[in-house]
């Protein structure tokens, strides 16, 4: 799962969460390969999209491997670590 590193930051929100502030919203579609509360993975082409839900994930239709979904999700930094330059000799 070469995605799952970048895509473990991405938290799926309610639907008011989306309209805070102009965040942008991107979606993915591909046959779901894993259901758990916590998270779902979907194929996308050749990688695996690993994307975290909870409680307030708003989920229609019925969600279970093999069926074909399209999903809203927005990116969300976890953390920010800022560096100084090197110093130039």
């Amino acid at each position: 799962m070469k995605l799952a590193a970048v895509v473990t930051g991405i938290a799926l929100l309610a639907a008011t969460s989306a309209m805070a502030g102009g965040t942008r919203t991107y979606q993915v579609t591909g046959p779901v390969l894993e259901v758990k509360s916590d998270v779902i993975v979907i194929q996308k082409g050749k990688e695996k999209w690993e994307i975290a839900r909870d409680k307030d994930t708003k989920v229609t239709g019925d969600l279970k491997v093999g069926s074909k979904v399209t999903v809203m999700y927005t990116m969300k930094a976890a953390s920010i670590e800022a560096k100084a330059e090197a110093k130039k000799k």
